[in-house]
């Protein structure tokens, strides 16, 4: 495994003012495979469709379909409009197999929660999108792995939040896009926003 690339988060975190929610996956896909450098850069990775339908009542609000690929000035206006942070659970990774999934991916560094907490000290709730990046925050946290859908409050290095863990928006998750939409209506519609 030691002949393995580590491989370095190629984003800096999306921390607008005043957030109140902080979205975490696991890692990025290669580059590659990436309609544009930001988070769920895969075209067809559904994260920004849900977000679409939840918000917009549009799976295609945020693609630009001539160009194919999202609208990336319009995803970031919309996230700092909604106080809505990105980042992911690991900051370094070994890749297992040439690929994005979870399961083949080695953690070897994980997100400092205390700094970002002390950057946005107005979180109040992270939101997980599937099973590696849950466990990696509920471990921190020294909390069981919620089920999908479910919320569970954490203390974490002096900071309280819910962490909330959905449904994973990649197409290999077996569910439809219309219901994992109506998971993260639910999720939203519960932190206060109108959805």
């Amino acid at each position: 495994m030691d002949l393995i690339k580590i491989e370095q988060h190629p984003f800096e975190p999306f921390l607008p003012e005043g957030a109140a929610v902080l979205m975490l996956g696991t890692f990025p896909p290669k580059p590659e495979q990436w309609s544009m450098e930001f988070y769920y850069p895969n075209k067809i990775n559904d994260m920004w469709r849900i977000m679409g339908l939840i918000f917009f009542g549009d799976k295609g609000h945020f693609w630009i379909e001539e160009e194919r690929h999202f609208d990336l000035p319009r995803l970031k206006s919309f996230l700092t409009e909604k106080k809505i942070a990105l980042y992911d659970t690991a900051t370094r990774v070994r890749r297992l197999k040439d690929n994005a999934s979870d399961k083949f991916l080695d953690i070897v560094e994980t997100i400092d929660l205390d700094t970002f907490f002390k950057a946005c000290p107005t979180l109040r709730a992270i939101v997980t999108a599937g099973e590696k990046a849950t466990g990696v925050i509920a471990e921190k946290a020294g909390v069981q792995v919620p089920k999908t859908g479910e919320v569970t409050h954490c203390t974490c290095q002096g900071h309280d939040f819910d962490l909330y863990r959905m449904p994973s928006s990649s197409r290999a998750y077996p569910l439809s896009l219309e219901k994992k939409a109506d998971a993260y209506r639910e999720m939203f519609r519960q932190l206060g926003y109108e959805v």
